[in-house]
């Protein structure tokens, strides 16, 4: 039994009963039984008695002096009491079956156990003899014990550390054979069981502030396992964590000791602890888990050499961990790294398919291939190298409130080939677009599906020095977004679009300045030639006129009435020549870029009058009616009174010219929305629309079969157009209802 010896000396009274003890029926003591008390009380060993009742069950009697010292409990308090009266319900239970065990097989046995008296554990070398009655019924037991605590410490003393090196040696090599964490800590938990040759051990992970699994266990009761369960320690609250930083622990031998807080004992109780040691296992700062050793049902003394070998086991276990844990990041890093080489390799591939295509639209941009074949190979081009859906361009109009898409290749039918956009409608994608800045999205597409549709949509703005052209969108049916290497390569082939497309517009304009120069080509040989026609026409006529004219005056020539006519003609085809060689230096002037004009203030009511008055003669002989209508209050206009008089003058020749007899000619002038308009109409005649848009050509004339082509000089409304255009208004001609207008619009300010 496992007692604390105390100090008081007990006394057996053998004699007032002697038979109580040996079973004896005398009046007096016989000398052999004087020796036999003798030695019960003085032998150094201790003996305790035991009665079998007759049903079986065991109660004590007696204890000799020496066993009272060492269990401090006194023979009259012992005798009539039964194991459980004395022990606790474990201890009972073992000396109950070594008793029963002699009663059955009717011998001496000897034995060894560990018994707690008063919270203090000792171990005992035990003989037990049975004696028996006249019958040969055995009806008590004498026990002979021995305090072995010292040997057995002594033998722990050396046991322990030597089990406890082949358990550090054991760790090692698993870390060194970079066994796996769990694989180490299961092995060390049943090494370190067998070493202290306790009920349990734990290895807790803690996983929050007062919550934790356990990950390792060995234990002895096979039918009952806490491996994997997660426990949630009420009294934790930052305890262990605490004691960690002190590198302190917490000691437990007997959970119903005075110091156990009860949230802790019926915490422990509920998994069936009694005693307990718990050692931090610690990550530099940090609080792994605990190292935890468990009696399950018996107090336990722990002894310092136990507590040494769970420390030195938690710092070999935090090595442990370490190492694991830097296998795990190295493998990680390794993982890792040959991702990112993968990746490299495959980025590196795709740089490559990718510089191709760069180098296959450069050469299609620099042999000036179509606009539409460039831009169709680089959408096809980009699908295929990213896997896309669609991949389409848009481009804006003039004024950027419009997009349009141009081109599209899809994987199957075309989405937004044609779509058109307002960019009102779609503001937060454009704004950022129309910066110049690229723009990525993940959608859902809309509608039903199975299975739901996530797209990934970027684009990327096309534009040059300029302004902004369109934009170059790619979707991808993933979610993976697009990164920054490939959109940067998205930018460049987006680059090379605008490339494409400045090229193509600069191509448009040059040819369109070619058709333009052609134009002017065809009509300046078209003038010139018409030129010529007109200067020969007088020249023909002048040369005619010499020639009759000197064979009329020769001696034979004919009567001297046709001299007066011949020089009329001399007369009217040298002017005619002299006013077209006029018009025609007058043209060239106003076409290479003249001086600014003289102005000069008029005043309408005074300065227009006259001018309409001298062509009162000539519609009077026509049989035209001539109309003159100026507004009231009409302001002062500042212009160059010398080409407006002129301008004035070719309009009313020309209009009198093909306005027929009995029509009207009508001339005015108004203020219109701040304008001075100047009007010429007459009746009696209609331009049709395609003769209209020629009417200001040179030598063009309103009908092949006009009486009075050959009056002019065939340049009289080209120079009205550049006269008005050169004092800073517009002319426009206007027919229909058996009318035509000339309608002239100046600005009442030229500052």
């Amino acid at each position: 039994m496992n007692i604390n010896p105390v100090d008081s000396t007990i006394q057996l009274k053998e004699q007032s009963h002697p038979h109580i003890l040996f079973g004896t029926q005398v009046d007096e003591q016989s000398s052999g039984e004087q020796l036999l008390l003798s030695m019960y009380n003085s032998v150094q060993t201790s003996i305790f008695v035991v009665d079998v009742l007759q049903d079986g069950d065991f109660q004590y009697a007696a204890l000799n002096p020496t066993h009272e010292q060492w269990v401090g409990i006194r023979s009259e308090d012992l005798r009539g009491k039964k194991p459980e009266d004395i022990l606790t319900d474990v201890d009972a239970a073992k000396v109950r079956q070594h008793y029963t065990e002699c009663v059955r097989f009717g011998k001496t046995i000897s034995y060894e156990q560990c018994l707690q008296f008063q919270g203090v554990t000792t171990w005992w070398s035990t003989t037990l003899t049975p004696l028996r009655d006249t019958n040969s019924k055995i009806y008590r037991l004498i026990g002979t014990s021995s305090n072995i605590t010292t040997a057995k410490q002594v033998s722990q003393t050396r046991e322990i550390p030597a089990e406890g090196t082949k358990i550090l040696a054991a760790i090692a090599q698993r870390i060194h054979e970079s066994l796996d964490l769990e694989t180490i800590l299961d092995q060390t938990a049943k090494d370190l069981r067998l070493c202290l040759n306790c009920d349990r051990i734990l290895i807790y992970r803690i996983q929050s502030e007062n919550n934790g699994a356990i990950v390792a266990e060995s234990t002895i009761f096979s039918d009952v396992s806490l491996l994997g369960k997660n426990f949630r320690d009420p009294c934790f609250n930052g305890k262990y964590k605490e004691r960690q930083r002190r590198c302190c622990l917490e000691i437990i031998e007997d959970i119903y000791a005075s110091g156990v807080k009860p949230c802790q004992r019926d915490f422990l109780a509920s998994i069936q602890v009694r005693a307990n040691v718990v050692v931090p296992i610690a990550l530099q700062k940090d609080l792994w888990g605990l190292l935890i050793a468990q009696y399950c049902h018996e107090p336990h003394q722990w002894q310092q050499i136990e507590i040494d070998l769970l420390k030195q086991l938690a710092t070999q276990l935090s090595i442990a961990i370490q190492q694991t844990k830097l296998q795990q990041q190295i493998k990680q890093l390794q993982t890792k790294l040959e991702s990112r080489k993968q990746e490299q390799q495959a980025q590196l591939k795709q740089t490559e398919k990718f510089q191709n295509i760069v180098l296959h639209i450069t050469k299609k941009i620099r042999d000036r291939t179509n606009e539409t074949q460039i831009l169709t190979t680089v959408i096809q081009e980009l699908a295929n190298l990213f896997q896309l859906e669609s991949c389409y361009i848009e481009l804006y109009n003039p004024d950027c409130t419009l997009v349009s898409v141009v081109h599209e290749h899809a994987t199957n039918q075309p989405t937004y080939q044609g779509l058109t956009r307002q960019i009102a409608d779609f503001s937060e994608i454009y704004q950022p677009l129309l910066q110049k800045q690229h723009f990525q999205t993940i959608e859902i597409v809309p509608g039903w599906h199975p299975q739901l549709l996530v797209i990934t949509q970027l684009a990327c703005p096309i534009f040059n020095e300029q302004g902004i052209l369109g934009n170059l969108w790619l979707i991808r049916p993933t979610q993976q977004m697009f990164d920054e290497s490939e959109i940067r390569l998205v930018q460049i082939l987006a680059n090379q679009c605008a490339i494409a497309i400045s090229q193509a517009n600069l191509d448009a304009t040059n040819q369109a300045r070619l058709r333009k120069l052609e134009q002017r080509e065809n009509l300046t040989n078209k003038f010139l030639r018409k030129l010529s026609q007109e200067l020969r026409t007088p020249i023909t006529s002048i040369s005619l006129a010499a020639q009759t004219l000197e064979s009329v005056l020769s001696p034979k020539g004919a009567s001297d009435e046709i001299i007066p006519q011949l020089l009329q003609i001399l007369h009217s085809e040298c002017g005619r020549e002299s006013k077209l060689i006029n018009d025609l230096l007058t043209l060239t002037y106003l076409q290479a870029k003249p001086e600014p004009p003289t102005l000069i203030s008029i005043d309408f009511q005074t300065w227009l009058p006259p001018i309409v008055e001298s062509f009162r003669d000539l519609t009077s002989c026509q049989r035209q009616q001539l109309n003159l209508i100026i507004e009231p209050g009409l302001p002062r206009l500042e212009t160059d009174i010398t080409e407006l008089e002129r301008i004035i003058t070719e309009l009313l020749s020309h209009t009198c010219k093909y306005t027929p007899g009995g029509e009207s000619i009508t001339v005015s002038a108004q203020l219109t929305e701040g304008t001075i308009q100047m009007s010429i109409s007459n009746s009696g005649l209609e331009i049709p629309t395609h003769v209209r848009s020629r009417i200001f050509e040179p030598f063009y004339h309103i009908s092949s079969n006009d009486p009075w082509k050959y009056s002019g000089t065939g340049l009289e409304m080209a120079l009205v157009q550049k006269m008005v255009r050169h004092l800073g208004g517009s002319i426009s001609v206007e027919s229909g209802d058996g009318k035509t207008t000339f309608i002239m619009r100046f600005p009442t300010s030229l500052g």
